[in-house]
C-alpha cells in the first residue's frame, strides 16, 4: 500500500498545532491537573480553587515549576496527534475506499474517530502517566521522564488505561451534540426563510459557538471519569500513606470514586469543572487555528519534500 501524503499532512500540521497550544496554556494544565489531584476533606483542603495553585508557586519562588513536564508533555502531544491525526486520516480513506462513497456519515465518522482513538492511547499511556506524575509532584521536585518510569514497574505505566480508552468516547458524544444541535439550528433557518438551500451551511460564527458547547457539554458528561484518570496517575506524596517496606497499595477506578465520595461527597466528582472547561475550549480552539493556518503549507512542502527525494534518488530516477 503506498504511503498516504494526504493523512502525512494532515497528522504534521495537527502535530505542530498540538505542540504550539500545549506549551502556550501548560502552566494553566499544571494548575488543574494538581488541584484536580487533591483529595481531602473539605476542611482541611490545601488548595481551595486554582488560584492556591499559582500563588504557591509564586510565594516559594518556583514560577518555572509551573511548567514541569513540560518537555514529557510535548513528546506525548507530538506522538499522540501524529498517530491520531495520521489514523483518523488513514482509517477514513480506508472506509471511502472500501465502500465506495463520496462522503463519510456521522456514524461511520465516529467510530473511525473511536478507534484512531484507540490506537493513540495505547502508544502513548506510559508517557501520559508519567507527565501527570511529574505535573503533580511537590514544585522543585520532579523527576525526569525516564527516572519517573523507572521507579515502577510497566503495570503502573500504564495506570489508568481502561479510564483513558473509556475518555475516547468524549469526541463522540461531541460530535454526536454538534450534530443535533446543528440540525435543530437548521431547520430554524430553513423555516425562516422558506427552505432556501443556502442557509444549509453553518456559519463559521454559529459552527464555532456549537462546537464550543457541544465540547463543554462532553466535558461535563465524561468529568467524573478524567478526575478519577487524574488521582490514579497522581504523583505519590507523604500523605498516601505509603509505609517504607511495603509496597504501594494499587489505584483503581473504584478507590478513586471512593475516596472523592468519602472524602468530598457527591460535587466532588465535578472540583475543578470550570478550569478543565476553559482549558479545553482554548486548546481546542488554539490548535485547530494553527492546524487549520498551516494545513496548506505543510501539504506543499511534503509534495516538494517528495519531489525532490524523487529527483536526488537514482533508483527511482532509473524506474
Amino acid at each position: 500500500m503506498p504511503f498516504d501524503l494526504e493523512s502525512l499532512s494532515e497528522a504534521t500540521s495537527g502535530t505542530i498545532g498540538a505542540l504550539v497550544s500545549t506549551t502556550a496554556l501548560y502552566p494553566l494544565d499544571t494548575c488543574k491537573t494538581k488541584y484536580q489531584a487533591e483529595v481531602r476533606a473539605h476542611h482541611h483542603q490545601k488548595y481551595r480553587n486554582i488560584s492556591d495553585v499559582l500563588w504557591e508557586a509564586i510565594s516559594t519562588h518556583k514560577v518555572l515549576s509551573l511548567y514541569q513536564g513540560l518537555g514529557t508533555k510535548n513528546v506525548q502531544s507530538f506522538v499522540s496527534q501524529f498517530i491520531y491525526f495520521y489514523g483518523y486520516s488513514f482509517f477514513k480513506r480506508l472506509y471511502l475506499e472500501r465502500t465506495g462513497n463520496k462522503n463519510i456519515g456521522t456514524k461511520a465518522n465516529l467510530v473511525v474517530a473511536a478507534a484512531a482513538g484507540a490506537c493513540t492511547v495505547i502508544v502513548t499511556q506510559p508517557l501520559d502517566t508519567a507527565s501527570s506524575r511529574m505535573q503533580t509532584s511537590e514544585f522543585g521536585k520532579s523527576k525526569g521522564l525516564l527516572k519517573t518510569l523507572s521507579e515502577g514497574t510497566w503495570r503502573e505505566a500504564f495506570d489508568g488505561l481502561g479510564v483513558s480508552l473509556l475518555l475516547t468516547s468524549n469526541p463522540s458524544i461531541q460530535y454526536t451534540v454538534f450534530d443535533q444541535l446543528k440540525q435543530r439550528l437548521i431547520r430554524r433557518q430553513l423555516s425562516k426563510k422558506a427552505a432556501d438551500s443556502s442557509t444549509e451551511a453553518l456559519s463559521a460564527f454559529s459552527a464555532f459557538v456549537l462546537g464550543a458547547v457541544s465540547k463543554c457539554i462532553a466535558t461535563f458528561v465524561t468529568y467524573p471519569v478524567i478526575r478519577c484518570k487524574v488521582m490514579i496517575q497522581a504523583a505519590e506524596t507523604d500523605e498516601d500513606g505509603v509505609e517504607e517496606g511495603h509496597p504501594k497499595p494499587q489505584k483503581t477506578v473504584s478507590g478513586a470514586f471512593c475516596a472523592i465520595w468519602k472524602r468530598e461527597g457527591a460535587l466532588g466528582f465535578f472540583k475543578g469543572l470550570q478550569v478543565q472547561i476553559l482549558k479545553t475550549v482554548l486548546s481546542s480552539a488554539l490548535h485547530l487555528m494553527i492546524k487549520e493556518k498551516i494545513s496548506k503549507t505543510t501539504w506543499v512542502l511534503i509534495l516538494a519534500l517528495q519531489r525532490y527525494l524523487f529527483l536526488t534518488s537514482p533508483r527511482l530516477k532509473s524506474a
